[in-house]
């Protein structure tokens, strides 16, 4: 016998009739239909919250699981489905499901695009399957056509221009001849730097005035200089040390270019020195860095009030 009717018995033969049904009116069952006493407070607190009454546990479990014939609105099926589950659209399956939604929403697509170069078929983010393919799709110039205007560029320098000084270009150079060197010496002309000479090993470079450079990016430095007539020394001494600097004019301003910078700790600490060394003796210093030369050449913003001499005060 459940507990809920061992209760209703024990009240029966304890609490005279005209009492249980004073404190205790009966109330019937929203599954079963039958009817069973409840206390007055439970009832109002059940009519508030809108819940059901049930007489047992088991009733209400049974009502919870209660099961409604529905039909699946793809395929027609007639299926099963709990009062809570049951909405608008109802499926028999999660394939039912996806075939009405990816009609009625559409996805991007299969999933897998087609290179344009070998139209092969991948997945990914990318426009192209492999790198290669990706070279291949950059590589909008015939090689004889980069060799020729690679010279021409050289005609009109001077010399062997800097990657950095034509990226696009060079770019190009380097997705149909392997590597920017390979692309110079196919023009029959010698590259700034060897395979071995690399980022810290100096490579002498002579300007238009004769001036020897440590690097292309410094021969365009003194050029400028020299091309605006100012006079200027290289390689002079800072005060009370052997730091050197790279250019200086008049003895009053130390022109640096600082092209690694961020590059080595070494030389970030030596950069540090100099500039200290220019506040302690009161020398006016500029600071020229790579982004001030490439993509494009800065230096007439950098270096203008050494055009207008009756202002310097030297």
């Amino acid at each position: 016998m459940q507990f809920s009717a061992v209760r209703q018995n024990i009240v029966r033969l304890l609490v005279p009739r005209c009492c249980i049904i004073d404190t205790m009116p009966e109330i019937k069952c929203d599954y079963c239909r039958k009817l069973f006493f409840k206390s007055q407070s439970r009832i109002n607190e059940n009519k508030k919250f809108g819940h059901n009454f049930y007489c047992s546990g088991k009733c209400l479990a049974l009502n919870r699981y209660r099961r409604k014939a529905v039909v699946c609105k793809n395929c027609g099926k007639k299926f099963e489905r709990c009062l809570s589950d049951i909405s608008i659209n109802n499926y028999c399956s999660l394939s039912c499901s996806a075939t009405v939604n990816n009609k009625k929403f559409p996805k991007r697509g299969p999933g897998f695009k087609i290179c344009k170069i070998c139209t092969k078929r991948f997945f990914g983010n990318n426009l192209y399957c492999s790198k290669v393919c990706y070279q291949k799709s950059r590589v909008c110039n015939k090689p004889n056509d980069l060799i020729k205007s690679l010279k021409e560029i050289y005609s009109k320098l001077g010399r062997v221009p800097a990657k950095r000084e034509i990226s696009e270009f060079a770019r190009a150079c380097i997705y149909a001849f392997g590597s920017w060197n390979n692309a110079v010496r196919a023009a029959g002309l010698k590259p700034n730097r060897s395979h071995e000479n690399r980022m810290y090993k100096r490579l002498m470079t002579k300007a238009k005035d004769g001036h020897l450079c440590d690097s292309i990016s410094e021969a365009i430095i003194d050029n400028w200089l020299n091309e605006h007539n100012i006079f200027h020394d290289r390689n002079v001494k800072y005060p009370t040390t052997n730091h050197r600097a790279d250019w200086v004019i008049a003895n009053a301003v130390f022109i640096e270019y600082f092209g690694l910078a961020e590059d080595s700790f070494r030389y970030d600490r030596a950069i540090r020195v100099k500039k200290e060394l220019c506040k302690q003796h009161k020398i006016r210093l500029i600071e020229i860095y790579a982004r001030d030369l490439y993509p494009k050449n800065n230096l007439e913003n950098k270096l203008r009030f050494l055009l207008v001499k009756d202002k310097l005060n030297f």
